[in-house]
């Protein structure tokens, strides 16, 4: 889409190496991107996890959480997989990743990019006897691993990356934030947790009062729990989607 965000500044809080295409697109669009990684990702490469990844092409399904376990697993998966081993990605970011190397999805979410999404897919209702490998960083929610094990799937976890937080300094930040600061974008939960632990109490208190943009529902809850008050969620998952509703808050304002 084409709109004009004439000047609006946007805090983008993504990892530093996965924020250039949402900075291109803002920049596009006469924005101006403030970059401020909130999250740093580090791949990791134990034994056990090793030796899940050398079980893959044995395995009846593969499911990707994110793009990060994309990049950081595909290195240790075994070079042959079955073609017809059925891939499943959260999201079209994930599914695009995969492309990219060359293993293309069969299966993932409509409309609702998230475990709720994969879980409601009708491929995945019987899971009697199926053998699911599950990609993904360190930590994270159990809804999806519980309930494919409710519906009779064995489940492991193949946890590639790790989250940490930045030991960046926001102090300039927060000292200048009307002036460097008209909306701030996050993509998790996670990512809004950080961000509120590095910008400190004086800080929230700025963030809390700044529109807000997510990418689903169930951070929309978290981030209003956290004290936030101006929360937009995306229509759409991706960079597009959130440059759509940048476009809606500048129309908003105007």
């Amino acid at each position: 889409m084409s709109c004009d965000l004439a000047g609006m500044s946007v805090l983008v809080t993504r990892p530093k190496d996965q924020s250039e295409t949402l900075c291109s697109l803002i920049e596009e669009a006469h924005g101006r991107p403030v970059r401020f990684p909130a999250m740093e990702i580090h791949g990791l490469e134990d034994a056990a996890t090793q030796q899940i990844l050398a079980r893959a092409p044995q395995a009846d399904l593969l499911i990707f959480i994110s793009v990060n376990a994309v990049i950081h697993a595909f290195p240790l998966l075994p070079e042959a997989l079955p073609l017809e081993l059925p891939i499943a990605a959260i999201g079209e970011a994930t599914a695009r990743a995969l492309a990219d190397y060359g293993l293309p999805a069969s299966l993932m979410p409509r409309g609702r990019y998230d475990s709720e999404g994969l879980l409601a897919l009708p491929e995945l209702q019987d899971m009697s006897g199926r053998e699911v490998i599950i990609l993904r960083g360190r930590g994270g929610r159990e809804k999806l691993r519980t309930e494919l094990e409710a519906r009779g799937a064995r489940v492991r976890y193949a946890e590639v990356y790790e989250r940490q937080l930045p030991g960046q300094n926001a102090a300039n930040l927060v000292r200048g934030w009307e002036r460097l600061v008209d909306v701030v974008t996050v993509t998790s939960s996670q990512v809004l947790d950080n961000l509120l632990q590095m910008l400190g109490e004086a800080g929230a208190q700025r963030l809390h009062c700044t529109p807000l943009v997510v990418l689903s529902e169930r951070t929309a809850e978290h981030a209003h729990e956290r004290g936030c008050r101006n929360i937009w969620v995306t229509e759409q998952a991706g960079d597009r989607g959130i440059l759509r509703t940048l476009c809606e808050i500048r129309e908003h304002h105007s």
